[in-house]
């Protein structure tokens, strides 16, 4: 048997860096968590392992596995800290960056603002050379003309180079042309192809992809190679392994070629970890939560599955507002994201109202209450004065928070300018952020077809317990449940997340007059290189391929995915795949039109490893009653009598199987706490889950906490 027993899952946000070590013999887990290090992730990852070796001696050594969530990508985005890039593109689209798809995200407003591209217009140059929809080539590239124009970005100093030809994703002759003369002309240079990067139809999406992922390939690719050998250096001789914004993990050697795949990387692993747990309970309809320090971050699940969004945004100028921002076509996660956090600032707006947020204290200096130079309220500021933080047990007693000062700020820059009531200032901001999350949750709900009413919340994040119900309350949501080290929740995503990547590729043909064999020829070709990929990440057993087309009617301007059945196209019928689309569509948008012709657009396959299930620990039987439990009562905020009331505080680690209270109660752990208010009641399982059911939604529940499904 293998020594190496260990995995341990490193999740960095932008306040917290999160850590969970896991022993898949035991089941046992250790956490830890230490402020993030914006000048250099790395040094927050090398001083998490090492506070954690304190705990638990001699781990290293036997760690199997690191899986890792980063926010360095959308981070060097966001602030433009990328290469300087260039760009290489057919005569005539060279502006293509800045003419997107000619829409405005907000129609009436004459000064609105767009994301400035990437690669300044400078270093995009143009060739001459053009490739018809179906491959054929219109006009040869000449290798001269190629080579002075890949001269002429290298004098300008660029240190990436994206190349983005029209119709490359059918003929990718020109493009891999280009790749070979940038080799000859400066070997080591970073160079980025769409034709490997997004083989996928519409010039814009896939040329703003391409550039973004060569604008951050440099700069992951040195992280990366940084963080690996900063591992070796503290003896840590386990494979590391990048989290996916589409929910897989990946090799360090494909997220290097591919960093624009891991934007989302750290927001996606609670998603996960909250899928998991929905088919660990049988819950089909989940609500996923996890508010940390920045931002709050929620998806519905549905059926027991996450759905996958084939495009997202980064880079917002109106960071909540579609279209604001640069499109990213990758799968990604599709969950929502505002900016609500423990450490989204309060201020009096221009218009003499209270506001909460998007603005964040981040790490650096933080909210007031940590001590650290910050002079924003905040709303961790607001859960601490409301009773519902203990100053003296924030990360278990390591980080003792300053209430006072707290108080002072509050009082100076919210209650006096509005003309209120301190308790109306400290109740107003933690009302108000959950006010817009429950407005945001309603949306996001809507758009997918769910009923807030149905779902079964799941929280995570530092801050998410202590809003959780408060958020319920709004949606009108039945039941929550807070897993055991809720405030890691993310690291934890990361055991439950398979080996997988996700492949795409564009092939424009009508479903009467396609050729089933050629399509077979191309599904083949990207079950191959899938079958690449996963071979890099060194782990053994039986590669399932999942297959799905990209569909529309002809002459629409959008498509719907259609999952395909598992067998080879060249055994398929048209009118079983266009009995899939009907059926699909008419799911979706109430009808179809059976009598309108229908294309094939892109052509999908995901290809995952067997997943390496998380191993559950059962609760050991340490107290004999509930009131064991009990670390004292304390003073909080309640809504419902307007006034702080007595609350009873208990210890997590404490509660066993069966325990069972009622609200108003405060649970207490080292990374989170769980806020329960008057109109709530707690249960907890064998596995330390907190099941809270709301009084308003128990009729719709059934009597007894849902059995596992699976072991």
């Amino acid at each position: 048997m293998s020594d190496k027993c260990y995995r341990l899952g490193c999740d960095i946000g932008g306040t917290f860096t999160d850590f969970v070590l896991i022993n898949d013999r035991t089941g046992e887990i250790h956490i830890n968590k230490c402020l993030t290090t914006p000048a250099d992730p790395s040094d927050a990852v090398e001083q998490g392992i090492l506070e954690l070796a304190k705990k638990v001696p001699g781990y290293v050594p036997m760690l199997d596995e690191v899986i890792h969530g980063t926010t360095l990508v959308i981070n060097s985005i966001i602030e433009r800290k990328g290469a300087k890039t260039g760009l290489i593109a057919t005569k005539g689209f060279r502006d293509v960056l800045e003419l997107g798809r000619e829409m405005r995200y907000a129609p009436y407003d004459i000064f609105a603002e767009f994301p400035k591209p990437l690669v300044p217009r400078r270093f995009r140059l143009e060739v001459e050379e053009r490739v018809r929809s179906d491959g054929e080539v219109l006009k040869p590239l000449h290798p001269e003309e190629a080579r002075k124009v890949v001269k002429e970005l290298l004098a300008l100093g660029v240190e990436s180079i994206a190349v983005c030809l029209i119709n490359s994703f059918e003929n990718p002759s020109h493009e891999r042309l280009i790749k070979k003369i940038i080799e000859e002309e400066a070997p080591g240079l970073s160079v980025s192809i769409s034709f490997e990067v997004l083989p996928q139809i519409k010039e814009y999406e896939r040329t703003s992809t391409t550039v973004t992922n060569a604008y951050v390939k440099p700069l992951t690719g040195r992280y990366l190679s940084r963080l690996e050998k900063r591992l070796e250096s503290i003896g840590v001789e386990a494979r590391l392994f990048i989290m996916l914004s589409s929910g897989g993990i990946t090799s360090v050697d494909t997220a290097s070629q591919f960093p624009v795949r891991i934007i989302e990387s750290g927001p996606t692993a609670a998603v996960i970890s909250g899928q998991y747990y929905g088919k660990l309970f049988g819950l089909p309809e989940m609500f996923c939560f996890d508010m940390g320090g920045t931002t709050a971050k929620s998806c519905l699940i549905q059926k027991g599955t996450v759905h996958v969004a084939p495009t997202f945004e980064v880079g917002r100028v109106q960071r909540f507002m579609k279209g604001s921002g640069l499109t990213i076509q990758v799968p990604v996660v599709d969950l929502m994201e505002i900016g609500a956090g423990g450490g989204s600032i309060a201020k009096v707006s221009k218009m003499g109202t209270l506001q909460v947020g998007p603005e964040s204290s981040s790490a650096d200096p933080g909210p007031i209450c940590y001590g650290r130079g910050g002079t924003d309220p905040t709303v961790t500021d607001a859960d601490l004065l409301l009773g519902y933080l203990d100053e003296n047990y924030f990360l278990g007693g390591e980080m003792k928070l300053d209430k006072e000062a707290a108080r002072r700020g509050i009082e100076e820059r919210i209650a006096a300018p509005l003309g209120i009531s301190f308790i109306q200032a400290v109740w107003g901001i933690h009302d108000l952020i959950n006010e817009t999350m429950a407005a945001a949750a309603r949306t996001h709900i809507a758009e997918k077809g769910g009923n807030p009413g149905l779902v079964t919340i799941a929280a995570f994040g530092g801050a998410g317990p202590v809003h959780a119900c408060g958020l319920a309350g709004k949606l009108g949501a039945p039941r929550l449940i807070v897993p055991p080290n809720a405030g890691v929740g993310s690291a934890l995503g990361f055991f439950t997340a398979p080996r997988a990547f996700d492949l795409v590729r564009s092939h424009k043909v009508g479903l009467l007059g396609a050729d089933f064999s050629e399509i077979e020829k191309i599904f083949q070709q990207m079950e191959e290189e899938g079958a690449r990929a996963l071979a890099k990440t060194g782990a053994a057993g039986e590669i399932r391929f999942e297959r799905s087309v990209d569909m529309r009617f002809i002459g629409q301007g959008s498509e719907t995915n259609v999952p395909l059945v598992e067998k080879s196209m060249t055994e398929v019928k048209p009118e079983e795949i266009r009995n899939s689309f009907d059926r699909t569509y008419a799911a979706l948008y109430g009808r179809t039109y059976a009598d309108s012709p229908v294309e094939f657009i892109n052509f999908k396959v995901r290809a995952a490893l067997p997943e390496r299930l998380l191993t559950l620990s059962r609760l050991e039987r340490r107290t004999s009653s509930i009131s064991e439990a009990v670390k004292g009562r304390r003073p909080a905020y309640s809504a419902a009598a307007k006034d702080f009331i007595p609350y009873t505080v208990y210890d997590r680690y404490k509660l066993f199987e069966g325990a069972k209270f009622t609200g108003p109660a405060i649970i207490e752990e080292r990374e989170s706490t769980v806020i329960v208010g008057e109109d709530a009641e707690v249960s907890v399982d064998g596995f330390g889950f907190l099941w809270i059911d709301m009084l308003h939604g128990k009729n719709d529940l059934q009597a007894e906490t849902p059995q596992i499904a699976i072991n």
